[in-house]
């Protein structure tokens, strides 16, 4: 394979994200509206949660999980006392992009945050900058368009601070409706292979892709997932992981997209087996969700008790999935040696 050139900062900082091994178990805090409404709800009784609320969860999470995490994906918005907190030698990622979307403009347009440049999150302890991205490869041209420059946008801003980027695409289709539904969970694996390819483009500056898996548990035959609706076989499940992770000539890692940490274990196992080219996951929700109705009912303190127990077993399985299963970030480029860093 030809060598190809990466600037230091760019390969330094997606290693401050990774172990020794090239290969990211980061945990995700960055979740901003649904946190701050989880949270109001597991309090009941018209409850509310406050920015400190905000604050004080990710700060905890953050202690006790980055324990067993090579990075911590956080906002800049709730998150930036919560970084202080994370074990040494973890690498941050910070989100650049609004939470969310507006729903009275067609085709889930992104925003990005008002008061933050790559320059300020590189200065707020950043060292890779993550984006976020609804996106339909078959939607209008002119919604496309304008994503695609938005993309370029951030990845030049990025080439110019010598800083990763890390872009999660998320697939959609509101003609399909529920992207967790039946109908969706046919046709996404060709939408994550479109937008692995597309954004594997250089044009857009992509570092590491922070994409789905290409199928939805629930619909997969003979798993411990499936819901009883067949959309896949097993068969099936193992030839689309590798089809898809053939689009990508990125280093990409797996989202747990909010499931749970058994079917997110079950999904990387499933990778595994297929033999799928990933660099490891950035995974929130799946860990530590079942401790929002804790903190919600119970306070901080016992938010931590339930992360030091079970949110760290879930952590430590997980961690075990992905040490048998991922690949090095580099070997997307033939290998370490195959990379000339300038």
């Amino acid at each position: 394979m030809t060598k190809v050139t990466m600037s230091k900062g760019k390969f330094d900082g997606i290693n401050a994200c990774a172990d020794e091994r090239g290969v990211i178990a980061a945990a995700a805090m960055d979740q901003r509206g649904s946190l701050k409404k989880a949270i109001a709800k597991a309090r009941g009784d018209g409850g509310q949660a406050t920015s400190d609320d905000m604050r004080q969860f990710k700060t905890i999470v953050t202690e006790v999980l980055t324990k067993y995490s090579t990075a911590i994906l956080m906002d800049p918005e709730y998150g930036l006392e919560a970084i202080k907190h994370r074990a040494p030698g973890t690498g941050v990622l910070l989100a650049y992009e609004k939470t969310g979307y507006d729903a009275t403009v067609k085709g889930r347009l992104p925003d990005l945050l008002d008061a933050w440049s790559v320059r300020r999150l590189v200065e707020g302890g950043a060292n890779a900058i993550k984006i976020l991205l609804y996106y339909n490869p078959f939607d209008e041209d002119g919604i496309n368009t304008v994503k695609h420059a938005f993309i370029e946008r951030v990845g030049a801003e990025c080439a110019a601070l010598d800083v990763p980027f890390f872009l999660e695409p998320l697939a959609y289709d509101d003609a399909l409706g529920d992207e967790k539904g039946f109908e969706f969970a046919k046709k996404k694996p060709d939408y994550v292979a479109r937008y692995m390819e597309e954004f594997s483009k250089p044009r857009y500056g992509v570092d590491v892709l922070k994409v789905e898996v290409p199928v939805n548990m629930a619909f997969v035959e003979g798993t411990r997932a499936y819901s009883g609706q067949t959309a896949y076989s097993r068969a099936d499940a193992l030839q689309l992981f590798n089809e898809t992770a053939s689009a990508a000539s990125k280093p990409f890692i797996y989202l747990s997209a909010g499931v749970t940490d058994e079917v997110f274990r079950e999904t990387l196992e499933l990778a595994a087996e297929a033999g799928t080219s990933f660099s490891g996951v950035l995974c929130g929700r799946a860990t530590w969700q079942d401790g929002i109705p804790v903190y919600g009912k119970e306070g901080a303190d016992a938010l931590r008790a339930w992360l030091e127990d079970r949110g760290v077993k879930n952590i430590q399985m997980l961690n075990e999935v992905i040490a048998k299963g991922a690949k090095p970030w580099w070997n997307a480029y033939g290998g370490k040696e195959d990379i000339e860093v300038a």
